[in-house]
């Protein structure tokens, strides 16, 4: 072997090959513990929304407690703040997404946390938010409004209308 081999440990995840899944471990009843067998061993992002109406320092506090706490169990989570009430965690081990997601939905100024474009509501969620593992919304609003947008442009392009009149 050459000496400028790459180790495998030392590869960059999308170039490191999967780890084998155990499928005995698989309950068919809960679609989770799939999710959870098959991002073992990878990065995963999940979203955090802080309740009520908080500054992005109170934010910045707020999840610095939960990541310190997660941290005193052993957890390896980065946290990113994204907005005045909202963080990415960055875990390096998607497999404890669950686990990290349960703790943080039991927090008091949790709102929710959004896990594989699931939505979890947490403790400080209001009442009419607390339905259960909705799938965002925002996704299809979206592209609507991006349809609007595409349709709004051809209506002003000069050059579509041209080709029209010819």
């Amino acid at each position: 072997q050459k000496d400028d081999d790459i180790e495998e440990g030392d590869l960059p995840e999308h170039k490191r090959p999967p780890a084998p899944i155990d499928f005995s471990k698989i309950d068919p009843g809960k679609p989770e513990s799939i999710l959870k067998l098959t991002k073992k061993g990878k990065t995963l992002m999940m979203f955090v929304t802080v309740s009520g109406n908080p500054t992005e320092k109170e934010t910045e506090e707020i999840t610095s407690l939960w990541q310190g706490s997660l941290f005193n169990a052993n957890y390896d989570v980065q946290r990113f703040i994204v907005g005045s009430n909202r963080a990415i965690f960055m875990l390096r081990d998607g497999g404890y997404a669950w686990e990290i997601k349960d703790f943080l939905i039991n927090q008091e100024r949790c709102a929710d946390v959004t896990l594989e474009g699931q939505v979890y509501p947490g403790k400080g969620a209001e009442e009419s938010e607390k339905v259960k593992n909705k799938t965002k919304p925002e996704k299809v609003k979206k592209k609507k409004e991006a349809e609007k947008k595409s349709n709004s442009i051809k209506d002003d392009n000069r050059a579509t209308k041209q080709r029209e009149d010819l």
